[in-house]
C-alpha cells in the first residue's frame, strides 16, 4: 500500500467518524466522574463539630443526628463526680470540620467502678516490687500490714478486713492492704510456727513412787523321804 492511498483511508469520514465518537465518549466519562465523585463526597460542604463533652448520651445523640453527624460509644470510664452515661471525651474534638454523614467517636461515663483482677502477687515478690506493679493496673492501696515473716515478702492481702486471693475481683474503688514481712524471720527459716518456746508454760508435779509389800504365799510341798526336810514358806512375787 503506498503513502497516497494510506492518507487517503484515514481522511476517510467513516474514520474520522470513530475519532470523534471515542472523543464524545471519553469526554463525557471524565465529566461524569468529575461531578459524580463531587457529588458522592459533597465537595465544598462541611459542618463544623459542636461540643458534646458533659453531656448525656441521649442528648449528644440528638443533637449530631439534627446535624447529619454519627455518633458512636468508643470506651467507657469512671469518675466519680460526674453521672453515668456523661460523655467524657469526643473526637474529633469541638471546632472541627466535617462533612455528613461522619462519625464522632466518643467515651462515657460508666455506672459503676470497673472491677479488676488481683494478679498473681501473693506470696510471689517483695512489696517495693508488688508496690509499683499494682498501682500500674490501677489498684488503690492502703499501708501495709506487717506480719512476722521474711522482710518486705508479700504474704496476703485483705479488702475491708477480707482475704482475697488471686483471680479475685475486686472494685477499682477499694482499697488493698497487703500483709507484709516484718523480718522477724528470715527466708532459711525451715518451719514457720505462729508460737514461740515462752508462748508454752511447763508446771513441776510430783510423783509419788509406788510402795511394794512383801506377800507370802503357802505352798504345799511334798516332803523329801530321806532327809525329811519339812515344807518351806515360799514369798510371793510382788
Amino acid at each position: 500500500m503506498t503513502i497516497k492511498k494510506l492518507l487517503k483511508k484515514f481522511s476517510s469520514t467513516y474514520v474520522w467518524g470513530h475519532v470523534v465518537a471515542v472523543a464524545i465518549v471519553v469526554a463525557l466519562l471524565a465529566i461524569g466522574v468529575r461531578y459524580g465523585l463531587a457529588s458522592y463526597t459533597r465537595h465544598g460542604e462541611s459542618i463544623v463539630v459542636p461540643n458534646v463533652v458533659h453531656m448525656q448520651y441521649a442528648a449528644a445523640k440528638a443533637k449530631l443526628d439534627s446535624l447529619g453527624i454519627a455518633l458512636v460509644v468508643n470506651d467507657t470510664a469512671y469518675f466519680k463526680n460526674l453521672p453515668p452515661d456523661c460523655i467524657i471525651e469526643q473526637a474529633p474534638v469541638m471546632g472541627k470540620r466535617v462533612k455528613p454523614g461522619h462519625t464522632i467517636y466518643i467515651t462515657i461515663n460508666s455506672a459503676g467502678s470497673p472491677m479488676l483482677v488481683i494478679p498473681d502477687v501473693i506470696d510471689n515478690g517483695s512489696w517495693r516490687e508488688v508496690q509499683a506493679r499494682m498501682m500500674s493496673l490501677g489498684f488503690k492501696l492502703g499501708e501495709p500490714q506487717y506480719i512476722p515473716g521474711e522482710r518486705e515478702w508479700i504474704y496476703g492481702i485483705t479488702v475491708n478486713g477480707r482475704p482475697i486471693k488471686t483471680g479475685d475481683r475486686v472494685s477499682a474503688d477499694a482499697k488493698l492492704i497487703f500483709q507484709v514481712g516484718d523480718g522477724t524471720r528470715s527466708a532459711t527459716d525451715s518451719i514457720r510456727s505462729e508460737f514461740s518456746q515462752d508462748d508454752f508454760q511447763y508446771e513441776e508435779v510430783e510423783v509419788e513412787e509406788p510402795i511394794y509389800e512383801d506377800v507370802y504365799e503357802e505352798i504345799e510341798v511334798p516332803a523329801d523321804e530321806e532327809e525329811g526336810s519339812a515344807p518351806a514358806e515360799k514369798p510371793a512375787a510382788p
